[in-house]
């Protein structure tokens, strides 16, 4: 696929005034956060494309050079060398050109639920979350638990965490589906290798201003947190039930003692569903786009199998198996994982778009 000159410079032409505008100070307000938000996404493109140009120039000036008997073979040397890496970077514009999702750049709700399996789905739905909890940390991300439900034998019936930091939804997307583990419980006595599931949820966190609620709309109960086995966890009326009316999305919160910080989370929480489901809702027109997904986002999708006897991972999607069960569940082989799924988002785009 090859870039148009005229594309080179439009870029070129825009990364420019962006930054004639940055360096006015003439910016306020709403108006400077959108320049520097543009000149943010922009810059890594706008570099990608000046080097092309600059490949493209040099490869010019060395064609002129093969008249010379004396310069002929070190041009004709570096001109073998340029055209071999002048596709890769054709191709890493291409990419760098693509649409983005519009819900890139956003913070991300992560929901863990245990699925089949009963106490050995929750003891995996911990597993999970404590892997995504060093994954951020290898990122440089924030991980704030909003609510959960533990299990008495440990991990999780369900949990909701707010991630922070750059880039989280772009590479946080495709781990939404159903989670596959296979391993001996340790609860069994007999050896055999038991199959259980947790489904992962990853929706983007919208401003206030993508997503307007009617207080009006809403019913909003208060009752006495309870924790594990159905003890209480305080003695006062701290838990917050959120149900929106017009969709019958109800969102519960009960882990803080304070009844105001458990309403701002659970509204934080709705505010993110009801979003979710104005963005799928937007995908569903969107058929011919959602094909050239790696997965469609649906959580009924069972997408990864963790293999625990023979210490392998293995995404159904991408059809690509590591055997790195332990740097999987630590974080850092997850990187892998996320690198090749959007790298094969990447190169499906590429291909609708060149049809």
């Amino acid at each position: 696929m090859q870039i148009p000159a005229q594309r080179l410079d439009q870029i070129a032409n825009r990364f420019a005034e962006l930054e004639a505008r940055m360096a006015s100070g003439t910016l306020e307000g709403d108006e400077f956060v959108k320049a520097s938000r543009d000149y943010a996404e922009l810059e890594p493109v706008a570099k990608i494309a000046n080097d092309l140009k600059a490949m493209r120039e040099e490869i010019g000036g060395l064609e002129e050079m093969l008249a010379d008997p004396e310069m002929k073979a070190m041009a004709e040397e570096e001109l073998a060398n340029i055209r071999e890496a002048l596709p890769e970077m054709e191709r890493q514009l291409a990419i760098a050109l693509l649409p983005r999702d519009s819900a890139d750049a956003k913070p991300a709700m992560l929901e863990i639920r245990a699925g089949t399996g009963g106490d050995e789905a929750a003891l995996f739905a911990g597993d999970l979350y404590r892997m995504y909890e060093k994954f951020a940390a290898e990122q440089g991300w924030r991980v704030e638990p909003v609510s959960m439900n533990a299990s008495e034998v440990g991990g999780f019936k369900e949990i909701v965490a707010n991630v922070t930091g750059n880039g989280v939804f772009a590479k946080l997307k495709f781990e939404s589906g159903v989670h596959r583990v296979q391993r001996v419980p340790v609860t069994e006595s007999g050896g055999r290798i038991h199959t259980s599931a947790a489904t992962v949820a990853v929706l983007p966190e919208p401003d206030e201003v993508d997503i307007d609620i009617d207080p009006g709309d809403l019913k909003i109960d208060t009752y006495r947190a309870s924790g594990a086995g159905g003890q209480h966890v305080n003695t006062t009326d701290s838990a917050i039930r959120i149900t929106h009316l017009p969709t019958g999305t109800v969102v519960t919160c009960q882990d803080g003692r304070s009844q105001h910080k458990n309403r701002e989370q659970a509204m934080q929480v709705l505010r993110t569903r009801l979003f979710d489901a104005q963005r799928e809702a937007a995908q569903g027109a969107e058929a011919e786009a959602r094909k050239a997904m790696v997965g469609s986002g649906d959580r009924s999708e069972r997408i990864r199998t963790y293999n625990f006897p023979q210490g392998r991972v293995t995404d159904h999607r991408i059809g690509l198996t590591l055997h790195k069960l332990e740097e999987v569940l630590a974080g850092t082989g997850l990187t892998e994982l996320v690198d090749a799924l959007i790298a094969e988002d990447e190169g499906k785009r590429l291909a609708v778009l060149s049809e």
